[in-house]
C-alpha cells in the first residue's frame, strides 16, 4: 500500500508540472483536445496503458 501511494504521488507531480510551468499553453492544448475524435483518444489511452503496463512489468 505504501508503494501505491508513493506511485500516485509521483504521478500527480509529473501530471502537475505542465500546468504549473505552462498554464496558458495547457489551456490552448485542452481546447485542441476537444477537436480530436473519441476513437483516436481511446486508441491513445489504450496505447498509454499498454506502455505503462509494459514498463511496470519490465522494471518491477
Amino acid at each position: 500500500m505504501k508503494l501505491l501511494f508513493c506511485l500516485l504521488g509521483l504521478i500527480l507531480v509529473v501530471e502537475g508540472i505542465p500546468y504549473f510551468a505552462f498554464p496558458h499553453k495547457m489551456k490552448r492544448w485542452m481546447l485542441r483536445l476537444q477537436e480530436i475524435p473519441d476513437a483516436h483518444l481511446r486508441v491513445m489511452g489504450f496505447l498509454a496503458m499498454c506502455a505503462g503496463l509494459l514498463l511496470a512489468y519490465l522494471f518491477r
